[in-house]
């Protein structure tokens, strides 16, 4: 039987956490696991929970949470032999979007029954780990102005955008790849493990999640009017082809810029240096999939 910890995050999200203790207690397999549930009391706590279980022998650990949760797990996970489960419950809810998982939990506990695992890439910007998404910019600045808003969801995000993308000014970037400089005055740029920011839209159509390359997504300003219809193909996963994004794909990227900027870390809001150093780490987290 298989020890397995479900890390509760009760702040992440829109939806009530009250009912998941019950609803594990129903739905889990419990031929297959021997369960604990345990709350996070604040910022950090699900990583120190996940060496300590570690240490304890655990198997499996399950973040219940948005992608804030996932990270905040997977730092604590990564590198090891441990198997990450997941239960969406926050706002965005992009890496689960990505695999597939279920966002209703009954149904997301019968992925965890399921016990089908993959290794699947991480990545690393200087010393700070994501796992779906990161990016540098407007997002980044986004993701901060989020975490500061006591409103959770879509429209709370969209809000947001609505106020801050009308004056804010494109930043300058240098960005070094293994065999490419690009100097460019960008809007965001993306550097993405998985497809998507969360809410189903997907920034990065041809990312793949165990390739071990990262897709890199620069981004300049359009116009206010253009907007809905590059909001159309970001739904439509088209993003692409407008004349606002530039692709690349690469294992590892240096970013240099005049100042210290907000970097969007999984959804959350890291402010970092002058310097990003960007690389994959190939096949180093284990994650349960339908």
């Amino acid at each position: 039987m298989k020890r397995i910890v479900f890390i509760v995050n009760p702040a992440s999200g829109v939806f009530s956490k009250e009912n998941v203790g019950g609803i594990i207690r129903s739905r889990l397999d419990r031929s297959l696991y021997f369960p604990e549930i345990i709350q996070t009391e604040g910022p950090g706590h699900a990583t120190e929970i996940c060496k300590t279980q570690i240490d304890r022998g655990t198997d499996v650990i399950v973040a219940i949470g948005g992608d804030g949760s996932v990270n905040e797990a997977a730092r604590g996970i990564v590198g090891t032999d441990v198997t990450l489960g997941i239960i969406p419950a926050g706002s965005g809810n992009g890496l689960a979007h990505h695999l597939k998982i279920p966002t209703i939990k009954k149904y997301a506990i019968d992925v965890i029954n399921r016990a089908k695992s993959v290794k699947i890439d991480t990545g690393m910007i200087n010393d700070n780990l994501f796992v779906s998404i990161a990016g540098v910019g407007f997002d980044g600045l986004i993701a901060k102005r989020f975490e500061e808003s006591k409103l959770r969801g879509f429209l709370s995000y969209l809000k947001l955008v609505a106020e801050e993308y009308p004056k804010y000014n494109p930043k300058k970037y240098r960005l070094e790849f293994e065999d490419e400089v690009i100097k460019t005055k960008a809007l965001f740029i993306t550097f993405a493990n998985s497809d998507q920011f969360g809410f189903n839209t997907s920034i990065a159509p041809a990312a793949k999640i165990d390739d071990g390359l990262l897709d890199i997504i620069i981004a300049t300003k359009p116009q206010i009017i253009e907007l809905p219809y590059l909001a159309s193909l970001l739904y439509w996963r088209k993003i692409e082809s407008s004349k606002h994004i530039l692709t690349r794909k690469t294992r590892e990227l240096k970013i240099r810029t005049r100042k210290n900027r907000w970097v969007n870390l999984d959804g959350e809001a890291v402010k970092l240096g002058k310097e990003l150093h960007i690389r994959i780490l190939p096949k180093s987290l284990n994650i349960i999939v339908p």
